[in-house]
């Protein structure tokens, strides 16, 4: 059996950013295990603009975001195997993984870093009444025959779900010559950024329906039309409020769900409401020596953040490996209520942490003239107005160390949304 100090799984941005920094932080023994034949993770599609932002202080496409950090660890000579499909984590840390030039094999790690991604929830499609023609596409599925393969999914399409997937396809279908009908979305709100909605829906003049949904799909063969109908509060459709379009392509944008499979072999506990691991303020999981970053945690907004959080889980992986476990002193639960639907990390140890750790969090609906307060114990120390929050941008409140340690005897922290 192989040995390293750190193996990291996954090579998309949040892979190559914590063993980049893992290796700055003075391990050498790194091994990145990526399954696709290529690093760089779902980047190489999204060829459009809008990332590195905060990283870099430039705007960039995708592919070019993520090869600085692949430049980054062909620099640091971290070692990564492609085309290797990591099949079982154990709560030891040993990973078996599979590929066609080595075979099966196993690595024991000190420790592993989590950085998987995630995938497209498929469940839209599931509960629309009408045929299973050709034509049905999920919008990642679709951004990746279009800007990889070289292949149009269709000439008029119609986009169920509002994420940030759909819209960016809603222009990329309009710019390489389809006339994209109409994006229905059912909730009241859209699932995806302001900017995005802005640049890829209202500069083209698509319509964006909200508290809507597809209630019927046509054609047998391939797509034909799709009827789309009014939902009420119950989230059921209004009868009479059906408008038909006739295409030949549905995209479905209908969430993303982080990519735990492994985690779950590995007796990681999982979150209810993001789907993903819960860890403390060093991103370590349940299992000592575990940690997690990027999508496989929650669904990020933007990669920079991403990119921040996935240094965070190397760094501490690192501190792992050199001066190994120690038993928190504290542990301070960390409470989401009142619109917060989840935080992470979900503990901070006083003690342990950094001078700062950045909680991240979504609200669960749209919140206009509102304020993000922080209580610890039944002292407010922060309340931050905020003009308009929504689902689909992620927020994010700091806890100092020094502030906290003013507070030694508090039991927990709170965040939620109050009136401005």
């Amino acid at each position: 059996m192989q040995s390293y100090d750190i193996v990291v799984i996954g090579g998309g941005p949040a892979g190559l950013a914590a063993a980049a920094e893992a290796k700055k932080a003075g391990v050498d023994s790194i091994l990145i295990l990526e399954r696709d034949h290529e690093l760089g993770g779902i980047l190489n599609q999204c060829i459009h603009n809008g990332f590195g932002l905060h990283t870099f202080k430039e705007e960039l496409t995708g592919p070019e975001y993520a090869q600085r950090f692949m430049d980054e660890v062909f620099k640091l000579n971290i070692e990564y195997k492609l085309n290797t499909m990591v099949m079982d984590i154990t709560d030891t840390k040993v990973v078996t993984a599979m590929n066609k030039t080595d075979g099966m094999f196993q690595i024991q790690a000190k420790a592993v870093i989590l950085a998987m991604g995630c995938r497209e929830r498929p469940r839209g499609a599931l509960n629309i009444p009408g045929y299973r023609p050709a034509g049905i596409f999920s919008a990642g599925t679709a951004q990746r025959l279009v800007n990889i393969e070289g292949y149009m999914p269709g000439r008029e399409v119609v986009i169920l779900g509002s994420g940030d997937i759909g819209l960016i396809m809603a222009r990329r279908m309009t710019l390489e010559g389809a006339k994209v009908k109409v994006v229905a979305e059912l909730m009241p709100y859209s699932g995806g950024l302001k900017r995005n909605i802005v640049q890829c829906l209202d500069d083209y003049g698509i319509p964006l329906k909200l508290s809507h949904t597809v209630v019927d799909i046509e054609g047998k063969e391939r797509v034909e039309g799709i009827t789309i109908a009014e939902v009420g509060p119950d989230m059921k459709p209004i009868p009479g409020t059906e408008e038909h379009y006739s295409c030949d392509t549905l995209l479905l944008s209908v969430g993303l769900l982080p990519e735990n499979e492994l985690s779950k072999t590995a007796g990681v506990e999982l979150s209810g409401i993001t789907s993903g691991p819960i860890v403390n303020d060093s991103l370590e999981t349940s299992v000592e020596g575990i940690f997690a970053c990027g999508n496989v945690l929650h669904v990020h907004d933007l990669v920079d953040f991403v990119s921040q959080e996935a240094a965070n889980a190397g760094r501490n992986a690192a501190k792992y490996v050199k001066e190994g476990s120690k038993p928190a002193t504290k542990e301070i639960k960390i409470n989401a209520v009142d619109g917060v639907r989840y935080t992470v990390p979900v503990t901070v140890r006083p003690n342990e942490m950094d001078d700062t750790v950045t909680v991240r969090f979504r609200v669960g609906a749209v919140y206009k003239n509102s304020a993000v307060a922080m209580y610890f114990g039944d002292e407010q120390v922060l309340k931050r107005k905020k003009q308009i929050m929504a689902p689909g941008e992620m927020e994010e409140v700091v806890i100092k160390k020094e502030e906290l340690a003013k507070h030694p005897d508090i039991s927990d922290i709170t965040i939620k949304i109050e009136q401005a």
